[in-house]
């Protein structure tokens, strides 16, 4: 507890209760951390892979992508991650799920990057079968977080010359409690979205099989569901498939909360298209995690970090997120998604 202590905040309440009244007596304290999910857009290296297609990626490529642009990426998504949930906390994310990494090199250089160096992130990355090298991964800090168990869940469709992201699965302890997280990129809508939403179906039930399996063992377990799931709050992979409850006061035991669907409903989103907002980069908690009398951490508020400077400043794509391309013109942006994060607290009893 001593050592966890000296990276969690600690705040004097009434500040919480004003916004969540299950915090409301005066003078008690709070332990707050924040954890997120952040789409990277691309962060290959500059060395040609002959097993993927990163030929784009390359100094010699399409995109000219050369150390100076790869370095100025790192730095600029390290400066996100830094600043994540820092209304509470500057100690960034306590962990952050990934995607669209090539390789765990691009990670060690990430975490290497100053802004994010002194955090300590460690990494847990699996290459995946996705036919351009992408994968999906874990930054976290073990001084928060210890891990315990890692591996990863594959889709098999019945058409085999499709393959996609594996969902990244990691069991941990934060404060003392275990926490399995999922790590996910669905399939994207690329072929269309109709025509592609029996795939992204097909991953959430994927997903669905994975948290009943943690549940076999475990029915009280706190999963945390994170990633681009090419879909909003509101689609059939969503309310069908995966079953998300979308209000609290639905949520019984067993269920999984999405409170992302209200993000949605009330306009927030994370990337744009067409002039119109999605909200595909989505975190959900397990019914545990919305307990606030089992004396662990619970759910406070979820949030898209959307400051000034992760959005497009003039032309026709203003207001968007500040993306490193657009129509194949290097911008030197950050992202064309914007990172969802959430906040979990958990109340400090005085001895």
């Amino acid at each position: 507890m001593k050592r966890f202590s000296k990276y969690a905040i600690f705040l004097l309440l009434p500040l919480l209760a004003f916004q969540h009244p299950a915090i409301n007596a005066q003078g008690k304290k709070a332990k707050i951390v924040c954890v997120a999910f952040y789409n990277l857009e691309n962060l290959f290296d500059t060395i040609r892979d002959p097993k993927i297609d990163d030929a784009e990626f390359t100094p010699k490529g399409s995109g000219q992508w050369d150390s100076k642009r790869y370095y100025t990426k790192l730095s600029h998504l390290a400066e996100v991650i830094s600043q994540i949930g820092d209304e509470y906390t500057k100690n960034g994310p306590v962990f952050i799920g990934v995607s669209e990494v090539e390789n765990r090199l691009v990670l060690e250089d990430l975490v290497d990057t100053p802004p994010l160096k002194s955090l300590g992130y460690e990494i847990v990355h699996f290459n995946s079968p996705d036919k351009r090298g992408i994968d999906v991964a874990l930054l976290y800090q073990p001084k928060l977080f210890q891990v315990k168990s890692t591996k990863t869940h594959t889709l098999n469709m019945a058409d085999t010359s499709f393959h996609t992201r594996d969902i990244l699965q990691v069991d941990g302890f934060l404060d003392g409690e275990l926490v399995h997280v999922l790590v996910n990129h669905w399939p994207s809508r690329s072929s269309g979205e109709i025509e592609s939403a029996p795939k992204r179906n097909a991953a959430a039930d994927l997903c669905l099989t994975a948290v009943k399996a943690i549940y076999k063992d475990e029915p009280d377990a706190r999963i945390i569901i994170m990633g681009d799931l090419n879909d909003d709050p509101v689609d059939e992979s969503l309310i069908k498939h995966l079953k998300i409850k979308t209000k609290p006061e639905d949520v019984k035991p067993g269920d999984l909360f999405d409170p992302m669907w209200q993000l949605f409903r009330d306009g927030v989103g994370s990337l744009a298209y067409k002039d119109n907002w999605n909200l595909f980069d989505q975190i959900i908690v397990s019914s545990a995690l919305m307990d606030k009398k089992s004396g662990g951490y619970w759910f406070l508020k979820a949030k898209v970090f959307k400051k000034n400077f992760l959005l497009q400043k003039e032309g026709i794509y203003e207001g968007y997120p500040f993306r490193t391309y657009g129509s194949g013109i290097y911008l030197g942006g950050y992202s064309d998604h914007l990172p969802a994060y959430l906040f979990l607290v958990k109340e400090i009893k005085e001895k």
